[in-house]
């Protein structure tokens, strides 16, 4: 059985790219190089976000099946470029919007979310 991290190997992630790719070939066809580079980036954003998830209910098959398991956070951080870094968080079962900017969330995905905020403020006074 494969590991959550094996779905994240290069090989599963093109492949999902490359389907995406298909499924929308009439749409690449019509585009511009720099279009198409856009499109294949966010498919990528896209194959992460579904494979993570997809990596999540492989952890422990009978953890969360109903939402009753433990909350999960998983945060991919990917070489986008020579000096760049792409981010990628999902959160098992969702996060709630409580409403006010509030949002209800397990121990793990709290840590996850003080961890981004920590790198985007990091980015924030690296880019200021």
């Amino acid at each position: 059985m494969p590991t959550p991290e094996d779905l994240l190997a290069d090989a599963p992630l093109d492949a999902a790219v490359a389907a995406l790719a298909e499924r929308n070939h009439h749409h690449l066809a019509q585009m511009s190089p720099n279009e198409r580079e856009d499109a294949i980036a966010h498919w990528r954003q896209l194959a992460v976000a579904v494979l993570t998830a997809a990596g999540a209910t492989l952890h422990d098959e009978t953890d969360g099946a109903d939402g009753d398991g433990p909350g999960r956070a998983v945060i991919v951080l990917e070489d986008s470029g020579p000096e760049e870094i792409a981010i990628h968080a999902t959160f098992f079962p969702q996060l709630q919007d409580l409403g006010g900017g509030e949002v209800g969330a397990t121990p793990a995905q709290a840590a996850a979310l003080e961890l981004l905020e920590q790198i985007s403020d990091d980015d924030d006074l690296d880019t200021g």
